[in-house]
């Protein structure tokens, strides 16, 4: 049984999210209003133990979006499972969507129209939820491949019931992941931007994979970091948590740190864990 809620800012992603669900069999509905939840809950309690529900409550409930955090607490006291997905995206890419799609914020009205404070005040509004997540997805800079890819690795046949890892690689130059759990910096190792038979080539590439590990300084790192991956995870995962996003950077987000995130999701998956890789800024100019 898979039930999964979705919330987050207006502009984020979550009609895509949807459309990437019901591609994978989930029946979505979006736009619920929170007093519906626990009524929908005894659905889900009675449906086949095969179904996958997933539901949308965010700010275009209006006033009702009041009763969002006490709709979820009754889902816990009815023994409802479910698992809350907050999708976010900065604020500044927010106003940029808005712009471009001519579509109104929900709580544009409310703000004389103006976006930026509409984004604020519903940052504000659904901020508890954003703590209370089992996943938090960060669209800032995912490309509608890539979120479809996040999607089908967190719920595609995973029944939801064990931990999901990400491994994510990015370039320090255009901003820190804002959704990673941890950040380690491969910035200290041998830079195969500097090797002209390199320079255009990514760490998918079985040349420059090659020249960053062939150095013992990047072999130890690795050992290093699978140990403290192998020691950490049953740790996060007896406190419950759903999701783990590891975030390896260097300067640009093509060699090192995309070389450290496809060796760390081998050696996950080679230990039977679930695991998705992506690279954020590996198409970046």
């Amino acid at each position: 049984m898979e039930f999964l809620v979705l919330t987050g800012l207006s502009g984020a992603g979550k009609s895509k999210a949807v459309e990437m669900l019901e591609d994978i069999d989930f029946i979505c509905i979006d736009n619920m209003p929170p007093e519906l939840l626990p009524a929908f809950g005894q659905i889900v309690l009675k449906s086949p133990p095969e179904s996958k529900f997933a539901v949308v409550v965010d700010v275009r409930a209006g006033s009702a979006f009041k009763d969002f955090s006490g709709a979820l607490d009754a889902l816990n006291d009815m023994a409802v499972p479910y698992k809350l997905l907050f999708m976010d995206c900065e604020d500044g890419v927010l106003v940029n969507r808005f712009k471009e799609t001519r579509r109104r914020h929900p709580l544009a009205r409310d703000y004389n129209q103006s976006i930026g404070e509409a984004i604020a005040a519903e940052r504000e509004m659904i901020a508890p939820f954003k703590q209370r997540a089992d996943y938090s997805i960060d669209t800032t800079y995912l490309s509608a491949k890539q979120l479809k890819d996040r999607i089908a690795g967190l719920f595609l046949g995973s029944g939801g019931q064990t931990m999901q890892v990400q491994c994510m690689s990015f370039g320090f130059k255009y901003g820190l992941p804002p959704d990673a759990d941890l950040v380690f910096d491969v910035r200290c190792l041998p830079n195969p931007f500097y090797i002209p038979e390199l320079k255009n080539l990514t760490g998918l590439d079985e040349p420059v994979s090659s020249y960053v590990m062939e150095f013992e300084s990047s072999q130890n790192f690795l050992q290093k970091l699978t140990d403290l991956i192998d020691f950490s995870l049953p740790l996060y995962q007896e406190e419950g948590k759903s999701e783990l996003i590891l975030a390896f950077g260097c300067t640009g987000g093509k060699h090192r740190s995309v070389t450290f995130a496809e060796a760390m999701s081998r050696h996950l998956r080679e230990q039977n864990i679930r695991c998705n890789t992506t690279h954020r800024d590996i198409q970046r100019k």
